[in-house]
Order: structure tokens, then sequence, then C-alpha cells
């Protein structure tokens, strides 16, 4: 990020990053059931599947991605799902992808690393990233995902949250990351 680039965060022009209680009371507001977890603070796959206990559903890993020319991603996968960098840019038209800073996080999601989810994408108001979402994951119900903090996780079907993206503006890509090994 250059010097210019202000970092005040993601929302509303510019007003920092919205709370998991504004994105709680969206969902409420849309009618998307949802299960709330609190749980200490959680900041790798390895974390979760040391303290999540008997939270049932598919667990999942996001992955908030950039290439040279500055395009975004939010890959979404299975927690296990193993992802070649390099595979996945040439599935994505041959994007050269690397993973974005916390800095550029903050920016775009409001959100620090370990606390990325879909849902973050609540704040990105002026939708900059491609959503990319794994196949198989939408074969679990519940999904799992943190609600912009890592002190918490959703449990949502996956029809919740791909009404939550399309009520947001974004239409996924649903990529089979089975042939993407």
């Amino acid at each position: 990020m250059s010097e210019s680039e202000s970092v005040t965060g993601a929302g509303p022009s510019g007003t920092g990053p919205r709370t998991p209680d504004e994105l709680l009371a969206h969902l409420d507001g849309l009618g998307l059931g949802y299960a709330l977890h609190r749980h200490p603070p959680l900041f790798t796959v390895e974390d979760s599947k040391a303290l999540r206990g008997e939270l049932s559903g598919g667990h999942c890993k996001n992955l908030f991605l950039r290439d040279r020319k500055g395009r975004m991603w939010l890959v979404v996968a299975l927690e296990d799902r193993q992802i070649d960098l390099k595979q996945l840019g040439a599935a994505l038209g041959g994007a050269r992808l690397s993973f974005g800073s916390p800095d550029r996080l903050m920016k775009y999601l409001g959100v620090i690393p370990g606390a990325v989810s879909p849902y973050a994408l609540f704040n990105d108001v002026d939708r900059e990233l491609t959503v990319v979402l794994d196949k198989e994951m939408l074969t679990f119900d519940p999904l799992n995902y943190h609600p912009l903090s890592n002190d918490m996780t959703i449990a949502v079907s996956p029809d919740s949250l791909l009404a939550f993206l399309r009520n947001l503006g974004y239409e996924p890509d649903i990529l089979d990351f089975a042939t993407v090994a």
C-alpha cells in the first residue's frame, strides 16, 4: 500500500468498519437465520479445531488474495482443502495471486487477520472483491463463519450464505476445488 492510500477502514463513506452487532442486525432484517456461538478469539484453522468443541457442520478457511494489478478475491473453502495459489490463479483467469496485507484487509473488509469470512464483505461497500466459494463446502449445513470478530461464530445454512452475498450485490463464483488440485 502506498503512503497516500488511506487505511481508515471499510464502511459507509469511510466511517470505519461496521460492527458485528450491525452485521447481525442486518441478517435479522433480511430474515436470515443463524446460531451465534461465543468463544475465545481464534486466529487460525488450528485454533478453531482445538477450541470449537462439538460445533457441527462445515468449517471453512478464508483467503484474502490480490494480484499485481490490484484485483482482490475472497476465497472461501473447506478448512482442510489444500489450495495451490498458482493453480487457483490459473483457474481464475491467469491471475498471479498473493495474500493481501493486514492493512489492505482492514481497508477493504474491516477485519483483522483471523476474522476473515464471507460476512466481512458487509464492509466492502464499493464491491471491490470477487467472491469464490468451494462447491463442496456448500453441501454442508450448517456452515460456520466469524461475523466480523474472531471471538464469535455464526452457523448458517448454505442458502442463507448465498442470500446474504446476493443481497450485497455479489454473485459468487462457485469453484470445484477438487479439479484445482
